[in-house]
């Protein structure tokens, strides 16, 4: 089934100076690997979180991957909190650490489970030609509103504390994310995975166009360009994996 995975990837540093957004991937014989990750924090700091969670949790995969037959969700609760642990090791003396936050949208699957791991508002979409099938919620406020009805999922995109998290992943905290243990990948599916300089200003309806049999590289460039032109001149860093089965 893995040797059936199509899969693109890019990142764009939008209107900003840095581009705080990192993305990382693995593909084997029996398992694959995405994330994607958005700093948060002032200078560098929100750069280095992102590339350092990234980092660890790239490293970390062959030995959870072992553990993941076992136990799931035990196991990737422990990845998450080594990759952090690692995290924290890479910022040993960095008086920018304490400052340094990132989201995280992650992407396991092997021949028996797709697991999603998400924290803050990075997002992972499950498409297919017809529908939407899934996506991760945010923890954010503008979700919240959302999940109360008072807020449209276009609106959210646009409101004014779409920046406000309620959880993000710091070195001075323990890891709180959510995972989501599914069927694996199944043939002409989608996942997209993103941070929100991407899905910000891109509509459900629109991402119904990458999950097309014709869809591919070209169409995803296309849909992350429209997406930094739609923020009309404000964009945040816009990083998108685009992962199908053939």
């Amino acid at each position: 089934m893995l040797k059936e995975l199509e899969f693109y990837q890019l990142t764009s540093i939008g209107n900003r100076e840095v581009n705080q957004d990192c993305m990382a991937h693995r593909v084997c014989a029996d398992y694959a690997l995405f994330v994607v990750a958005d700093g948060l924090g002032g200078h560098h700091s929100g750069e280095k979180a992102s590339q350092f969670f990234c980092r660890g949790l790239i490293s970390l995969v062959d030995k959870y991957h072992l553990l993941i037959q076992e136990q799931a969700e035990l196991a990737v609760k422990a990845w998450i909190a080594e990759a952090v642990a690692v995290m924290r090791t890479l910022f040993v003396g960095d008086p920018t650490a304490s400052n340094a936050h990132t989201t995280c949208a992650v992407l396991y699957m092997d021949q028996q489970r797709t697991i999603a791991v998400h924290c803050g508002d990075s997002r992972i979409y499950r498409v297919n030609a017809e529908h939407v099938l899934w996506r991760t919620k945010d923890h954010s406020v503008p979700q919240q509103l959302f999940n109360e009805g008072k807020i449209s999922e276009w609106e959210m995109g646009v409101h004014p504390d779409q920046h406000k998290l309620t959880r993000s992943i710091n070195v001075n905290s323990p890891p709180l994310v959510d995972i989501a243990i599914a069927s694996p990948i199944k043939q002409g599916e989608t996942f997209i995975l993103c941070s929100d300089g991407f899905w910000e200003f891109v509509k459900e309806q629109e991402l119904l166009s990458l999950s097309q049999v014709e869809s591919g590289k070209p169409e995803l460039q296309k849909m992350a360009k429209m997406a930094v032109l739609r923020a009309q001149g404000k964009s945040d860093n816009v990083t998108v994996q685009w992962v199908r089965r053939r």
